[in-house]
């Protein structure tokens, strides 16, 4: 992000704070599943809730099809009423930090957090935002060349979720999200912080 430039110069940007690693098994079903062959995307929309669960997630379903890619879906606080089969793996949740790195992108919600992991993964995104600061990350990510425009949860249908996904898999997203996870890979905003408090 650039610096806002009304902000005071005691204000200071040092970069993310990431959390360490945590030991993760993954079911060895899912290790299968990536493993099969041909590009797995992530679809997952964290605690969000489509006012009508059974219709949006039918959509996602048809654009995961029309898409012509595999995925793997988090059900999510909406507890998504969606079925596995050969094409969509389906679990509860699971970390990021683990999953996105070996996935060829990431539909989602957009919050911060989870905007945060698909930056870090190196790999492009499909925003889906509902509420409050996911349309600025959206923004964020289409101006940095790792997404291509949002698909708003309230103007969602499967064509327009379907071509964004085949937008992400493109080359140009492809290689900025790469580039723009090395530019994250050499900051440390903790230890930035800890030489501000230092400095203080």
């Amino acid at each position: 992000m650039p610096r806002p430039p009304d902000w005071p110069a005691r204000y200071r940007i040092t970069g993310y704070w990431r959390r360490l690693a945590r030991d993760f098994r993954p079911p060895k079903a899912l290790v299968s599943f990536l493993e099969a062959g041909g590009p797995v995307i992530y679809v997952g929309f964290g605690s969000m809730q489509p006012p009508e669960p059974a219709a949006f997630f039918a959509e996602v379903g048809k654009a995961i099809k029309l898409a012509g890619v595999r995925a793997v879906l988090a059900r999510g606080w909406a507890g998504a009423p969606v079925e596995a089969d050969d094409e969509l793996f389906v679990l509860d949740e699971i970390p990021h930090a683990w999953l996105f790195p070996r996935v060829a992108a990431a539909v989602h919600h957009g919050g911060a957090e989870t905007s945060a992991a698909v930056f870090f993964a190196g790999v492009p995104g499909v925003w889906v935002p509902f509420i409050a600061d996911q349309f600025f990350w959206a923004e964020r990510a289409r101006v940095l060349g790792v997404a291509p425009p949002p698909v708003p949860a309230k103007r969602f249908s499967a064509e327009a979720l379907a071509a964004a996904i085949r937008a992400a898999l493109a080359h140009g997203p492809r290689a900025a999200a790469r580039a723009l996870a090395g530019r994250l890979a050499r900051e440390d905003g903790a230890a930035r912080a800890a030489a501000i408090l230092e400095e203080r």
